[in-house]
């Protein structure tokens, strides 16, 4: 039978999968510990019951995430028994649950490890549960496709930007309107150095973190992910180096997290932050007068910048009597009427553009998100599926080299570009 089939594949898979997965969560709202369901909740459970596994452990009862769980289980006529794991965590349990034939009925996981999880056979396709996935923006759903097939809807997206000091940039002499591309973006820091302040801050740690940062910049080169080592990917490397030479970025990037870095643009001293959506709250409390723009690619215009956020999917199960309950759950918790509470709660940008209107009549600092999910894509999109993890590291290893200066810019890009190579192989 096809579960059956399935459960082998993801038997077999699970060892590769698990090393592959653990890095690729720089953007899922899990950052944070919170008090979720006990992680021993039962799987699976049969009648009236159905098991939710979700990647918020953060959000408890009381929270506007759980009781849309709980109604979407009251409006299907069963009860939800919700789990939330860590977003490491519930990959390798999901697998693992896959493998002993009790997968929950609804799992909502990381976009990049959708193709994962799919390419192993723990997930059902779209079309096999008649989801409705028409409305979703197509470089959203992208994230979500592998082989041609869409194993999930998305619940929601995040993306990157950046956040500029207004006083910084005024006492420099800057007009944020001028910064339209990589030189003028490199002007302003200038000017910002020159003013006695610090100019740019970012993260660019050797993990999935420091490349879902760096992204934007080789995407917004023009570069792709199948040649490292183009005069284009070079180009987003030097760019980055060059700052650190200069001192229009601290030699700290280079072990930031997105929570450190972000750490050091709230200190009130640098003009310039790269950070997400999930930071808007904190920004407000900074305590001085902010602004928003996209990242801006190299000849100017928005650069592509990597998605974050979850896929609502149905896990293959060894019948298919569960699968039409399932089916009500998840589009009950992706339907326009529920995307707004969802995606204000999770602090995403809604996957719709009819969605997408309303927050932005809502909260107009949202527009500029907005935009930047607009022109953002999947890291796993262009059908890179499990091969992303694989060229990820290596990226994010080349550019640790050229900002120690172990590497030039050239030489780092070579040598990842001949990793990812051997290893896609």
């Amino acid at each position: 039978m096809r579960s059956a089939a399935r459960s082998r594949r993801a038997a077999g898979a699970s060892l590769a999968v698990l090393a592959a997965v653990g890095g690729l969560v720089a953007c899922s709202s899990s950052s944070e510990s919170g008090n979720g369901a006990s992680a021993s909740a039962s799987p699976a459970a049969g009648g009236g019951s159905y098991t939710v596994w979700d990647p918020y452990p953060q959000y408890d009862k009381s929270s506007e995430w759980v009781k849309l769980l709980e109604k979407c289980g009251t409006d299907a006529g069963v009860k939800v028994e919700r789990t939330g794991y860590d977003t490491s965590d519930l990959t390798n349990k999901a697998l693992l649950a896959a493998q002993q034939g009790n997968s929950p009925d609804v799992l909502i996981v990381d976009n990049p490890v959708v193709s994962t999880l799919a390419e192993a056979g723990v997930l059902t396709t779209t079309e096999e549960n008649k989801l409705d996935v028409t409305a979703i923006a197509p470089n959203l759903l992208a994230a979500g496709q592998s082989g041609g097939k869409t194993y999930g809807v998305p619940i929601g997206a995040n993306t990157l930007a950046l956040y500029y000091n207004k006083d910084v940039l005024k006492k420099a002499g800057v007009d944020i309107a001028s910064v339209k591309d990589w030189t003028s973006l490199t002007g302003a820091l200038e000017k910002v150095k020159a003013s006695g302040k610090k100019g740019i801050t970012f993260s660019a740690i050797g993990t999935e973190e420091g490349s879902f940062q760096f992204l934007p910049w080789f995407w917004g080169s023009g570069a792709n992910l199948t040649k490292l080592d183009s005069p284009e990917g070079v180009s987003a490397v030097a760019l980055w180096s060059d700052w650190l030479k200069k001192g229009y970025a601290p030699n700290s990037v280079i072990n930031n997290t997105q929570t450190t870095s972000w750490q050091e643009f709230a200190s009130g001293d640098f003009a310039f932050a790269e950070n997400g959506t999930w930071q808007l709250a904190n920004a407000k409390k900074a305590g001085f007068a902010y602004g928003i723009i996209p990242v801006p690619a190299k000849g100017g215009g928005t650069a592509p910048a990597p998605t974050g956020g979850e896929f609502v999917s149905i896990p293959v199960q060894s019948g298919t009597a569960r699968y039409a309950t399932s089916q009500k759950l998840v589009t009950c918790l992706t339907s326009a009427d529920n995307s707004l509470t969802t995606t204000t709660t999770l602090s995403y940008i809604a996957p719709t553009e009819a969605v997408q209107a309303k927050q932005v009549a809502a909260t107009p600092d949202l527009r500029v998100w907005v935009e930047a999910v607009k022109a953002a894509k999947g890291r796993t999109s262009d059908d890179l599926g499990t091969k992303y993890p694989k060229i990820s590291e290596p990226m994010w290893g080349a550019v640790q080299a050229a900002l120690s200066g172990s590497k030039s810019p050239q030489e780092a890009m070579t040598a990842a570009q001949s990793s990812a190579a051997n290893a896609t192989q």
